[in-house]
């Protein structure tokens, strides 16, 4: 049972640490109307802070301000207590360090009023990994950010072995209230699934430059010319699935699956059984949500189009 204030009733966000992702978080958060205060042990903390928020908000007010936004909204506490003395709810944006984030999350838990819910931007520790101090855990959650925070939709949420049920869904629904796209993970994942993803492209870049099969203008041009155009807008499954013709992801596993054992890529491919199969061809129907192939072709072909439209590389005349 939870006394938690509903996430649509926010008004005062705490955000600790202050650097490129928390000074992105606290950007974000004042845009979207809260009051923020941030929390930084650096001497330079509220200047270099000051400094990033005025450098976002010119993007920020061409995206859209909500209500009452206002630079003037950001406190910087000299103490962590004060900063967690009236908070609704906590982002913590620390270095990647473990025994770092295991000592701050505990103090964290002792500074914040009871059922405020205190969520880390770790790109890759487990929760369970960084709950194990405090002595409140079950409202510690990872609420994973991409940078910039404030540009960027997506946040991934996912809690430890001790953060409770109802601690899971209030974060979602406040990131959503504030503005963000969500995934609700059900399980801990080192590095979550964005950045698993975007690991495993950038390590096979890495092997390809080191064995001087490409150079990183190929491989940057590679993307931004290529897959890069489509992935804006349609993840890699549905892509994938429109290769399969109006077959959709079932055909294109059964034409092109055989090449999962071709050395594409220096990642192990899993084995392509039939449950695998069908998981994938169910996933592209749930992604799909009632579109059939033409509809998805039309909007992929669409989406690229105002891709090239926006950064000025739609060939020839204007295409609607």
């Amino acid at each position: 049972m939870t006394t938690a204030l509903p996430p649509d009733e926010v008004r005062r966000v705490t955000c600790v640490g202050a650097g490129v992702i928390g000074g992105g978080w606290v950007a974000h958060f004042l845009a979207r109307g809260y009051d923020v205060t941030a929390w930084d042990p650096a001497p330079d903390a509220p200047e270099k802070l000051r400094r990033l928020v005025d450098a976002a908000w010119p993007a920020l007010t061409r995206l859209g301000l909500a209500e009452g936004a206002s630079p003037e909204r950001l406190t910087v506490a000299p103490a962590l207590e004060e900063a967690c003395a009236q908070a609704q709810f906590v982002q913590e944006s620390a270095p990647e360090k473990l025994e770092l984030k295991r000592d701050l999350l505990a103090q964290l838990d002792a500074a914040t009023p009871k059922d405020v819910v205190i969520a880390s931007s770790t790109s890759g520790y487990p929760m369970t990994d960084m709950q194990t101090q405090a002595a409140d855990p079950q409202r510690l959650l990872v609420g994973h950010p991409f940078n910039p925070p404030y540009l960027i939709p997506l946040v991934e949420v996912v809690g430890g072995r001790s953060t409770a049920q109802w601690a899971v869904e209030w974060a979602s629904r406040f990131y959503e209230v504030a503005g963000k796209s969500v995934i609700t993970m059900e399980r801990e994942l080192p590095g979550f699934i964005a950045n698993r993803l975007q690991e495993a492209l950038w390590r096979e870049a890495l092997h390809m430059v080191a064995n001087g099969e490409a150079t990183v203008k190929e491989i940057d041009d590679s993307i931004t010319e290529g897959p890069g155009l489509r992935w804006a807008f349609m993840g890699p499954c549905l892509t994938f699935a429109l290769a399969g013709g109006e077959g959709g992801m079932g055909h294109m596993l059964d034409h092109f699956g055989p090449s999962l054992k071709s050395p594409w890529t220096r990642l192990e491919a899993p084995e392509l059984d039939s449950a695998l199969r069908e998981a994938m061809v169910a996933g592209c129907e749930e992604a799909a949500d009632g579109r059939s192939i033409a509809e998805l072709v039309a909007e992929r072909d669409q989406g690229v189009i105002d891709v090239l439209r926006a950064t000025g590389r739609l060939p020839g005349g204007d295409a609607r």
